[in-house]
């Protein structure tokens, strides 16, 4: 290390080291990007305490603890694979979505965005629940076959059928995929971070899917009657049928929002 140091620092640094740095920092940042909000956070840096007293010990002479710390930090990587196979996959999945584009015309997404709209507003008047899942440009298909195919044009009468109490899809999740309904009733993973008691079990699912993936998601309360969208975790909360579509529509034409709050009330 001191050598290569020395050499470094005889011949001076030139652009191609400025832009190997650079490189390194932006790779490190969309990592913590990726994993920021997750209990992988928390993993990091336990990795990261014991490296620093790996290197205290060794620099302070303590024999017997720098080679524990060696011997454990030997299986760290095998560890990690398995610790971080969530994060893991959600960053090679975003690096390879960052080539894919949000499928669909303009007029599409204005309408998938006002029908969606016109069904959350409608249901929660209604005080009826509903769990809207959007593909962006990651693929939703294994949660899709969860559920029962369906294959249909979406429209605010369609939604709000499918969620009516007195129908056997209401308790699962709506999948749009392609512009169209392609399943209902489907079952997405939750959440494992710790939310506020009004919380159900709906918003911990649309959490959870969008933790995993770069969904978006309308989740609908019925017993407060309140319409938001979770996004990279996050919730936001919709005021009217006109924010919804917005918002909607924004994330369907791949543009990132600005500010999400981590834990609004939904």
């Amino acid at each position: 290390m001191q050598e290569a140091l020395q050499a470094l620092a005889a011949r001076g640094l030139g652009w191609i080291d400025l832009l190997d740095v650079l490189a390194v920092a932006i790779f490190i940042y969309y990592i913590i990007r990726q994993v920021r909000g997750t209990p992988a956070v928390q993993m990091l840096l336990g990795v990261i305490v014991l490296v620093v007293a790996d290197a205290f010990s060794r620099i302070l002479g303590l024999t017997a603890a720098h080679r524990f710390l060696q011997n454990l930090l030997f299986y760290i990587p095998f560890a990690i694979i398995v610790l971080f196979r969530e994060p893991i996959r959600k960053t090679l999945a975003a690096l390879g979505s960052a080539f894919f584009s949000p499928r669909g015309s303009l007029g599409l997404r204005h309408r998938l965005a006002r029908e969606t709209a016109i069904a959350a507003f409608e249901l929660a008047r209604q005080r009826h629940g509903a769990l809207i899942l959007f593909e962006r440009t990651q693929g939703l298909k294994d949660y899709a076959d969860t559920g029962v195919k369906l294959d249909a044009e979406l429209t605010s009468s369609l939604l709000t059928t499918l969620f009516y109490p007195g129908t056997s899809l209401h308790d699962g999740a709506v999948v749009i995929m392609d512009g169209r309904v392609a399943a209902a009733g489907c079952y997405l993973p939750l959440s494992a971070r710790e939310f506020p008691t009004e919380f159900g079990t709906r918003h911990r699912a649309a959490a959870g899917i969008s933790e995993l993936t770069d969904a978006a998601c309308v989740v609908v309360s019925e017993e407060r009657g309140m319409v938001s969208v979770a996004i990279e975790g996050a919730f936001v909360t919709a005021q009217s049928g006109e924010e919804l579509e917005k918002s909607l529509y924004q994330l369907l034409g791949g543009k990132a929002r600005d500010h999400a709050p981590s834990v609004p009330a939904p």
